[in-house]
């Protein structure tokens, strides 16, 4: 029989199963590894909502009604 494909991942199940780990596995300089990279992903998605917001402004601005002319 064939082995079966690869089940792709929904968005964000990674986050979803790493929130779900058992933190008492771990040692303390991997406790704090981990807060690093989950500050640096903080980081990351505060930028991109930056970004979307600023794309969404420009997008208001160039097709909002004007006022007054």
């Amino acid at each position: 029989m064939d082995e079966p494909a690869d089940i792709r991942m929904g968005r964000g199940q990674r986050l979803i199963e790493a929130v779900r780990e058992d933190l008492d596995l771990y040692g303390l300089g991997e406790l704090e590894e981990r807060i690093e990279i989950l500050e640096a992903e903080i980081a990351r998605c505060r930028a991109q909502i930056e970004r979307k917001r600023a794309g969404r402004a420009a997008a208001d601005a160039l097709f909002s009604p004007r006022m007054g002319g």
